[in-house]
């Protein structure tokens, strides 16, 4: 079993991650900013060694004992990408290159990198977007720079260093550190909170989506897989018939939270950002590690459940605690987080 470096480990995937990989019996420790620590529903897990540090900050000796990597840390959608293009450069890009070479250089045999299906931007067809063949059109900052370094960190590979990228879907599920900036989970917590789902489209651009424990079990399978399989590839992450369309997640949603009302006003008319992504590869040639197992109705009536438990208030729903963007700019506001996006210390 590895020891095994999880930067970001105190955000949304990271904290289910963690728990999981223990129980697999690797050895974890935590590299986190820890903008996001206190931002719990529900206690969690932390491994038995945490280092609170910037990925920007990165020192040789935080990978001492290391022999792998997942890396999650990072600016981890466009509304946060478009803050600062300079600084999602120096944060998704920079710490990642950064991560990536000290690795190499450390002795760290894999590295798993958690990238993103919006380097793919918006479909010009309606054929499901392959790993290798479809076209790549980034268009934020969060974007360009996850797919730049995912480039950058697969060009790093050498012989005792290996580096896979995963591509997962937008992500639901329930997390003691909850997002509610994702579509479904977004869905389900309005419903929870307000009793009514508004959608402004038609409902029918597609979004893939695919639960968290399903994208921690792909990042586990990135870890254990043999390195023929994985060095050196990039997988999308999702699940078998995994192309949802908004009106299905938002349906699925309200089938889930009783008295709850769903209303397509179509004031938006079609929304252009659609796509289909293919699955068929980590479904198949990684199908002895990864077998998903979640879908919308199991994964949101656990959601559902899951803030019933944490007495889930439309200020959580509305607040820092479950949203990214809007937790940074507390932290911002007051005075606890830089004009760099560095914490404070004092």
């Amino acid at each position: 079993m590895a020891a095994v470096l999880v930067t970001g480990n105190l955000g949304y995937i990271g904290t289910v991650l963690t728990p999981l990989l223990t129980q697999r019996g690797h050895r974890v420790r935590g590299l986190d900013c820890g903008f996001f620590r206190d931002c719990l529903l529900s206690p969690a897990v932390e491994p038995p060694e945490q280092i609170v540090k910037d990925i920007r900050d990165l020192e040789r000796e935080d990978l001492d004992g290391i022999t792998a990597v997942v890396h999650l840390a990072g600016l981890s959608n466009d509304p946060l990408g478009e803050l600062d293009e300079s600084l999602t450069e120096a944060i998704n890009y920079d710490g990642s290159m950064r991560l990536g070479e000290l690795a190499r250089d450390a002795g760290v045999r894999r590295l798993v990198y958690a990238s993103s299906q919006s380097m793919y931007g918006r479909a010009a067809s309606g054929a499901e977007l392959e790993e290798d063949t479809s076209e790549k059109n980034p268009l934020t900052a969060y974007a360009r720079t996850k797919w730049e370094a995912e480039q950058g960190l697969l060009a790093l590979r050498s012989p005792g260093f290996e580096v896979t990228a995963l591509r997962p879907s937008t992500v639901y599920g329930s997390s003691p550190r909850l997002r509610c900036d994702i579509v479904f989970n977004n869905f389900v917590a309005c419903a929870y909170t307000t009793s009514l789902i508004e959608i402004k489209s038609d409902g029918t651009p597609r979004r893939p989506a695919v639960h968290v424990r399903d994208v921690c079990e792909a990042f586990i399978a990135g870890l254990e897989a043999d390195e023929t399989i994985v060095d050196g590839r990039a997988f999308n992450v999702g699940v078998a018939d995994g192309n949802y369309t908004v009106r299905q997640l938002a349906t699925a949603a309200q089938m889930v939270v009783p008295n709850s009302q769903l209303v397509f006003t179509g004031e938006h008319g079609a929304d252009a950002r659609t796509y289909s992504v293919s699955f068929d590869r980590i479904l198949t040639e990684l199908s002895a590690h990864y077998r998903p197992v979640w879908d919308l109705e199991r994964g949101g009536r656990e959601l559902h459940d899951f803030l019933t438990e944490a007495k889930f208030t439309q200020s959580d729903f509305r607040g820092g605690r479950c949203n990214r963007l809007a937790r940074i700019n507390e932290l911002r506001e007051s005075g606890r987080v830089d004009e760099s996006l560095r914490l404070v210390r004092g």
